[in-house]
């Protein structure tokens, strides 16, 4: 996976960023990382029972987290015990990733140069931002914005009045008009009459062969990437949040709305209007019906339909009683 990152960043001591705490090692702080995406110069999180697993496997340097989880974390991590996790990272992001908390203007737009895109098609009042790649054959609507450093694959389309940031595009993707693409996503920690704003630091990762329709918005991740697997097609209005992982092969109809976290599988039909809570897993070939509201995990090769979802033969079985 490319490791480009969108957001410019200070660099910290680990001892720097936590004064006052006793520390067997001081090391220069890379990153700040999911669990399992992180490696000894990173920091990393654990603020949920759900994710042991993960956390069990990290190799992360120091890990945030709280005194009834620190025992599920390596041994040999350097540990910073807190009350609120959420918060203490979020403090730690905005001292470390600038202007990651609020999507502020690209600066570098400007007209796309005809000399640096030889082979791509450029229709009226396109922006283009610093370092921005594009590749061959491929076409840009009217009214376009394209910040810098994003990356598009060739033989792209990008429909009239797109705006795409923080995102690395794949070959063959089509995106229809009026799309958002990398958008800070909805996250904010309610605090003694404040909402303390949660900075977006991760990218928008789409494969090869995927069709988004008009009107959809897809959130960068938060400290994790969010990732639309390759011939995945998304009707008109489809709402990913951050760190939503979708797999390869998915049909998602008009309306759908995914909240954050949540990881859907290969081969996945939603009908319209479907809605799935956050945190979820969604197995391989799930079927849910359109208007269903998801609430808890589905295994592999399961039907569901209803609200809350729950396999095709109850919900018959329950739409006859009534």
């Amino acid at each position: 996976m490319n490791e480009i990152e969108f957001f410019k960043k200070r660099s910290y001591f680990l001892k720097e960023l936590f004064p006052g705490k006793n520390f067997k090692k001081n090391f220069k702080i890379l990153r700040v990382k999911p669990l399992l995406n992180s490696n000894k110069n990173d920091i990393t999180f654990f603020d949920s029972i759900k994710y042991k697993n993960e956390a069990s496997k990290t190799k992360a340097g120091a890990c945030i987290t709280t005194e009834k989880l620190k025992h599920l974390l390596p041994k040999n991590l350097e540990l910073i015990i807190v009350k609120n996790v959420l918060l203490e990272l979020a403090q730690i992001l905005k001292k470390i990733y600038l202007n990651a908390d609020i999507d502020y203007p690209d600066l570098t737009l400007k007209k796309p140069s005809t000399t640096k895109f030889k082979t791509v098609k450029f229709c009226n009042n396109v922006l283009i931002g610093k370092n921005v790649k594009i590749g061959k054959n491929s076409v840009v609507g009217s009214n376009c914005i394209i910040e810098h450093d994003v990356i598009i694959g060739k033989n792209c389309v990008i429909g009239s009045n797109s705006i795409i940031k923080n995102s690395i595009i794949g070959d063959h993707v089509v995106f229809q008009d009026n799309c958002k693409i990398g958008l800070k996503g909805f996250g904010f920690i309610p605090l003694k009459g404040k909402n303390i704003k949660f900075p977006h630091i991760g990218r928008v990762i789409i494969g090869d062969d995927v069709e988004i329709a008009s009107g959809c918005t897809i959130d960068r991740g938060s400290v994790d990437d969010t990732i639309v697997g390759k011939n995945t097609y998304l009707d008109n209005q489809v709402h990913i949040a951050h760190n939503v992982k979708i797999g390869s092969n998915c049909m998602i109809a008009g309306q759908v709305g995914f909240a954050g976290s949540t990881k859907v599988g290969d081969n996945v039909s939603i009908g319209g209007q479907a809605g799935v809570s956050g945190h979820l897993s969604i197995g391989n070939n799930v079927r849910i019906g359109g208007g269903s509201g998801v609430v808890k995990d589905i295994e592999d090769n399961q039907t569901v339909m209803g609200y809350p979802a729950v396999p095709l033969k109850e919900f018959l079985k329950n739409k006859k009683k009534s």
